[in-house]
């Protein structure tokens, strides 16, 4: 069970990692103005092409697609606090996934500079929980 004063660090983590997640899709379609890595969905889309240059160009498109809704699911999922462990699994893998295809295409250092490697040791590490704290998981009994 969950001692009352991992409650708060656990939440922040819930709610760090999916804030993270969404302010990558805010990016790709531009939400964060001049402060934008991508600024636009073309933009992202060519850097997908780019870090998943080991695939087909047609893999490339699709996956560009895939990230942004799981990138979109698993953060509501984790803020709602619904499907609390799946949603944390399905982070750890997905920012997984983003850190070995950024280190094949990018190197070490552009995964480690963004901390996809941390998303993911997070959100594995929040999938391992045995009770989570101020969810809907909480209210319906269902973890």
């Amino acid at each position: 069970m969950t001692d009352k004063k991992d409650l708060f660090p656990q939440l922040f983590l819930r709610l760090a990692i999916a804030v993270t997640m969404l302010s990558a899709v805010a990016d790709r379609f531009g939400l964060w103005g001049k402060n934008s890595t991508w600024g636009n969905w073309e933009n992202f889309e060519k850097y997908t092409r780019q870090i998943t240059s080991f695939l087909p160009e047609s893999l490339s498109v699709f996956s560009a697609y895939s990230a942004t809704f799981f990138e979109i699911l698993f953060p509501l999922l984790l803020v709602l606090g619904f499907k609390t462990k799946i949603a944390a699994y399905g982070a750890g893998f997905l920012l997984l996934i983003f850190a070995l295809s950024m280190t094949i295409a990018l190197g070490a250092k552009a995964p480690l500079d963004y901390s996809v490697w941390v998303g993911s040791a997070g959100a594995f590490l929040l999938a391992t929980q045995q009770k989570y704290s101020f969810t809907i998981d909480n209210l319906t009994n269902n973890i």
